[in-house]
């Protein structure tokens, strides 16, 4: 009997590795299907994205120039020193301080309003709700370059603005032709055209916060100052921390707007790193143009490392 037992279980002991082998080679098909698919998305990144990045990267550390590109072989290896250029030059050293003087007040700034606006819409705006959020988003989706160009108008001596300004009696100044006023006529543009990105952001995370706490909150008789910065904010921290990296990564770019507007000037007074990479490379100075970019690149991830620093969770 037990050996008859014994035969009849042998075939069943033998199925599971069958059973494996089988679900083992669908699993093989299915991935190479997965990667065929993947595949011309593979191959435009590896050509157009990856291979200039490693390229670039290589040629920081070199002193290639417009005219090596029919011997790229044949550039010198200059180690670090166009790194060290870079941060000798007066120049770049303007457009550093430009950009961070563009990041360190756009960013909170554009923060602000987009939270604003966000809170309104989740309390206090009831009707046509929708409509308030298709209206600040529309400028997020309208081309940069469209935006800019009416701004830059807008902004001129005989413009818009200073047309409303002479109504209450007040002579604005040439906005972008001045050194002064030029920088933050940019910034308020950028902060107009982001916070609808941010408000949507913003919006999406007041909504997960569950009623019943303020509800609670309403009852041990917290006023609606206190609910906002004592429970929205710190509920908030994961949502103003995308939207702050989202920021960062945009403003510390930071192209578009003085190109069309102000083309870096009054006396470089708007001119930001990524002009300045442009520049060079327009210069024909690839070695120390993609220094540079790398160099723009630390300043963005140190800023996007000390931003998680601050508003992660503490949980």
């Amino acid at each position: 009997m037990s050996v008859t037992t014994e035969g009849r279980r042998r075939p069943g002991v033998g199925a599971a590795p069958r059973r494996s082998s089988a679900t083992e080679r669908r699993r093989r098909r299915q991935g190479l299907v997965a990667w065929l698919f993947a595949l011309p998305f593979v191959l435009i990144f590896m050509v157009f994205m990856f291979g200039p990045l490693v390229w670039s990267f290589g040629m920081s550390f070199t002193d290639m120039t417009i005219r090596d590109i029919r011997t790229p072989f044949s550039v010198n290896f200059e180690g670090l020193q166009n790194f060290v250029a870079v941060f000798q030059d007066e120049t770049f050293r303007k457009a550093l301080v430009n950009t961070l003087y563009f990041t360190v007040v756009g960013i909170p700034l554009t923060m602000v309003f987009g939270l604003a606006l966000a809170v309104a819409l989740n309390t206090g705006i009831e009707k046509f709700r929708a409509v308030f959020r298709v209206g600040f988003y529309t400028p997020v989706v309208t081309s940069i370059v469209a935006v800019a160009v009416v701004w830059r108008f807008m902004l001129q001596g005989d413009g818009l603005v200073n047309t409303v300004l002479g109504w209450v009696g007040i002579n604005g100044p040439d906005w972008l032709n001045d050194q002064y006023w030029a920088m933050p006529s940019i910034i308020l543009m950028a902060a107009w055209r982001n916070m609808g990105t941010l408000m949507i952001i913003f919006l999406a995370g007041l909504q997960a916060i569950p009623s019943d706490v303020y509800e609670a909150a309403e009852v041990d008789g917290a006023s609606k100052w206190r609910q906002f910065r004592t429970m929205t904010l710190p509920l908030l921290r994961p949502t103003l921390l995308l939207g702050a990296v989202l920021l960062s990564v945009g403003f510390l770019q930071v192209f578009e707007e003085p190109f069309v507007m102000t083309k870096g000037g009054p006396l470089n007074s708007t001119l930001t790193m990524s002009f300045f990479v442009y520049n060079q490379f327009g210069y024909g100075r690839f070695g120390f143009g993609s220094a540079a970019a790398y160099v723009l690149f630390a300043f963005i991830a140190a800023l996007a490392a000390v931003q998680f620093r601050i508003l992660r969770s503490k949980d």
